[in-house]
Formats: C-alpha cells, structure tokens, sequence
C-alpha cells in the first residue's frame, strides 16, 4: 500500500511547476528502486502540466506498488436482520462516508464498538470482506463503523497519518473520525469503555494516532503492518519509515492498550514499524509490568509472540510478528485485498485483546 498525500501537490506555474515534477520524478524513481522496481521519467507529462495530470502520473508509478490491491465484491448474504448501513459524517474539520455494520445479535445488546480502518487503495467493503471483522460482530454482538477516505483528500485513498495537520487531537483527520465515532456511540448506545479502534497499513498508523490522542475515547489499539505516530511528517519522510528508516525521535502519546501485528516478509512497510508501535505503547505504561514470549505455528505459518500484562494480570501490550507473511492481513479472507488466509487469525486476535478482562 502506498501511502502519498495528493493533497501536497498545488498549482504552480513556470519554473517552480518544472522543479515539483523534477523532484516528484526523483523522489518516485528513488523509491520504486529501493523496493526493486525501475520506472523511467514521467512519460506523458509535459513541463508545463498541472497539479491534476501530474498527481494522475504518480498514482500510476504509485500503483506498480500494488500488485495486490483492488476492491472486493462488497459482503453479501448478510444474517437476518442484520444491516450495513452507509452513512456521511461533517464537522468543521471535513466530512467522510461510512458503513456500520450493525450485527443481528445485536438486538440482545451491543457489547461494543469496532473502528476499522482500511489501507490505500481499499473500500469500506473490501476492508470487511478481506478482515471478516463483520462474522465476528455477529458473535460478539458490537458495532462494526467503517470509515472511508476520499480520493478528493488522498489520491490513493489513504489516510494521511502522515501530514502534521492530520496528527494531533482536535484537528483534521482525527477530528473528523473522533467525531464520527462519538456519533455512532450515541446513535448505538455503545458502552463508552469497550470502543476500539484497529487498521490496516495507513489505517493502522492513523489508529496509532487516535489511541495516542484519544485515550479518552479509545480503549485500546489494533495496528496491523503499521508505523508509530510521528514516524513521519510528510510525502518524502513517510516512504522513508515505510522502508524502515523511521524518524527515531518517537513522539510520545498517551499509554493505550495495543496489539500489533506484522509479516516479517512485510516489503512495503519495513517490520521494524511494528517494533516502533509497541515501544511507543510501552512508553509511559504501568511501572509493574511482566513479560512473556511464545511461538508457535497457525494456519500454516510460525509465528513469535510477546505479552506484556500490567500488575492487575491485564494485557497490555501484545507483538505478534508472523514469518513469511507480506503486507497481508494476517488470516484474512481471500476474498478482500490485502488479506492472506494463512497465518494467526488477526481479527479474532484483535477482538480477544479488545473486550479481554483482567486475569
């Protein structure tokens, strides 16, 4: 998944026009090098080009990077009385659209809420076809709210985790999904202790950044082929944490409940971004902490697992690093992209950390 901020690409004119597609063409060649791949200057695009035309070439240089990406058929044979509902949220900060899935057993009661958000490239749909997130709400009985980027605000539909703007509490892309979740909160009466929040690639460095500046709001984290909040400040610094050259300075956030999980096959976002995650999680945590290591194999891949419980036995942090996996998620269904079926069922995984009580 490509992470690239269409939004850092303005008009321009003359000599300054020529210097952005010279240092975009250098910036893109560059990269798509480092991960193996040639790409000659931008054919087709004349100096005089637009910001409109240029930001197309791009994407299409971006998506040599996306060999598995595409949009799934969105899930169908829903239970009985069961709903997926499409949605538009606005505040001052921007407006998104969004799917909530509300389970059929939910009329029991809802237990919780799920925020799930996707990678580049995907859809609301694709997202929970490729998760399975929406079986699990039927099990479970919580809410499921997928919010869904723009390309109007991301060329590539990703969230911008990012831009400086899109980092901080009360502010951009933060704004917008805090206030969306606090929507279906209410819309829902979700319990306001059991609201979690968990992504995919960029969706998973945007949940970072929401569980760092909302711990109010979110009770815990699931970032799956992630990156720490801070990792990056813009287009040029954000390929680099991608390639495992992080800005080391973590930012430090608020301690929130957290799983991660990586592939350590991962050649899009470098594994070491996972290692960053649980660092910062860990950072400003319980003075009394226990630590725990296992391995083990499931769905046909081995795996490595690391637990740290608090003093009150609760799980606080937990870095599940499974081998052989690529930017994938992990035991996910064939059906979306970006999902591997083989693996340690990461959404199963992600819901157990979510609603586990103290041991």
């Amino acid at each position: 998944m490509i992470n690239f901020n269409a939004g850092a690409w303005r008009p321009a004119t003359g000599q300054t026009r020529a210097a952005q597609i010279a240092s975009a063409n250098d910036l893109v060649t560059r990269t798509l090098a480092q991960h193996g791949l040639t790409a000659g200057p931008l054919a087709g695009v004349p100096a005089g080009t637009g910001s409109e035309t240029l930001t197309s070439a791009l994407s299409g240089l971006m998506a040599r990077f996306n060999p598995e990406g595409g949009t799934a058929t969105p899930p169908a044979d829903l239970p009985e009385g069961a709903r997926f509902d499409d949605g538009s949220f606005a505040c001052t900060a921007g407006t998104r659209r969004y799917r909530t899935y509300v389970p059929a057993s939910a009329r029991d009661g809802v237990t919780g809420l799920v925020v799930m958000l996707h990678g580049c490239t995907q859809t609301p749909e694709d997202f929970a076809t490729g998760t399975g997130m929406n079986a699990l709400a039927e099990q479970h009985r919580f809410i499921v709210l997928y919010p869904q980027q723009s390309r109007g605000d991301n060329a590539q539909s990703c969230w911008n985790w990012f831009s400086r703007g899109d980092q901080r509490r009360d502010r951009g892309e933060p704004a917008i999904l805090a206030g969306l979740t606090r929507e279906v909160i209410g819309r829902h009466a979700v319990p306001e202790e059991k609201v979690f929040v968990a992504g995919l690639s960029a969706g998973a460095a945007m949940a970072v950044i929401l569980g760092g500046t909302y711990p109010d709001l979110f009770k815990a984290v699931g970032a799956h082929s992630g990156l720490p909040a801070g990792a990056a400040h813009d287009v040029p610094s954000a390929f680099a944490a991608m390639g495992g050259r992080a800005d080391q300075s973590t930012t430090r956030t608020a301690p929130t409940r957290t799983i991660v999980f990586h592939g350590d096959a991962d050649s899009t976002v470098h594994p070491s971004n996972g290692d960053g995650i649980v660092r910062q999680a860990l950072d400003g945590g319980p003075a009394q902490s226990l630590q725990s290591e296992t391995a083990g194999t499931a769905g046909g891949r081995a795996y490595r697992q690391c637990t740290t419980h608090d003093g009150n036995g609760l799980e606080t942090v937990t870095h599940w690093v499974v081998e052989g996996l690529g930017h994938a998620w992990s035991g996910g269904q064939a059906a979306g992209s970006y999902a591997d079926p083989k693996g340690p069922d990461a959404s199963a995984e992600m819901v157990r950390f979510f609603f586990a009580p103290a041991t």
